[in-house]
Order: C-alpha cells, then structure tokens, then sequence
C-alpha cells in the first residue's frame, strides 16, 4: 500500500515524479484541464507554482516515488469557507485499482475537516470511472453540464458536479 502524506514544499525530485504522474494521466485520457498530448515541460510549469495559497496537496509514494496525489482547494469566496473542492485526484496507471484513489479521498476528507470543512465539491467527466469511486465514498451528484470539456479529439464531454457534506 502506498503512504499518504501532505506536501507543503515541493522538492525537485517530488515535482519531477508529480510532472511524469500529470503527463501520464493525461496520455491515459484523463480530464484533468488539459489537453493529450501534454508535454513533460508544460506539465511541469504547472507543478511549479506549488505551493499556492489555500491548497493542500497530499501525495501517495509507493518504492521511493509519488504514484498518486490529490488536492483540497479553499473556496474563494468569505461565505464559503466551509467549502472545499477537490481537484486533480490522479494514481498512475501502472498502480491503479489498488486503493490508492481512495486512500487519498480518505486522508483529504479527513484534512478537510480538521480546516473546518463541512462540505466538499467536484467535477469529473460523465462516464469516467472515477464516478464510481466518488459514489462509493458517499459523495452525490448535484448535477450534469453537457458539453463542458473538450476532449484531445474535439469532442465535448458532459461534467458531472458531486457534493458530500461532512459529518
């Protein structure tokens, strides 16, 4: 099993492992905000804006490396501070359907509540697998937007909205 833990301050070693994990999803079909190809040098311009300013970044290392990660965003907004989002949940191919995703959605909602977060959101793909992990994990849909992602083939992808108060 990999070990989770949280990041506040990127190594290079780390963000080279987050850059190799990002490009990979994406070549699987990931809808994470960008566009397959991506290349290992805008992967990595994105890692390295980390840290940043109300988000909390947790890893998952397996052997010595990050095989997965997820990130809980702060709302935006003063009246929603109770709020969390869940962004760029991603396991590397090579280590999925070993519990990684979950064991990650479990340590961020437990990191959600100890920032005081009584209700977390996302968006995922309509049809991804990941719909079904968030399901499992208690999490409702709150609804479906057609045509809100465009895929690396140019078609658009309906976006499924979920929402799990925290108790």
């Amino acid at each position: 099993m990999a070990e989770i833990r949280r990041v506040d301050r990127l190594s290079s070693p780390e963000r080279d492992d987050l850059t190799a994990l990002l490009v990979a999803c994406v070549a699987e079909g990931a809808s994470l905000g960008f566009l397959a190809p991506l290349s290992r040098e805008d992967a990595e311009t994105w890692w390295r804006e980390f840290p940043r300013a109300g988000v909390a970044l947790l890893v998952a290392e397996s052997d010595d490396r990050i095989v997965g990660t997820a990130q809980l965003h702060d709302a935006e907004s003063a009246n929603g501070a109770h709020r969390g989002e869940v962004a760029k949940l991603l396991v590397h191919p090579a280590f999925r359907r070993q519990g990684i995703a979950r064991a990650l959605m479990t340590r961020l909602e437990a990191e959600a509540r100890e920032a005081g977060k009584t209700l977390l959101t996302l968006d995922t793909r309509e049809g991804d697998p990941s719909n079904a992990l968030y399901q499992s994990l208690g999490y409702e849909q709150g609804g479906r937007i057609p045509g809100w992602a465009r895929d690396a083939d140019g078609t658009f992808s309906a976006t499924i909205f979920w929402y799990k108060p925290l108790g």
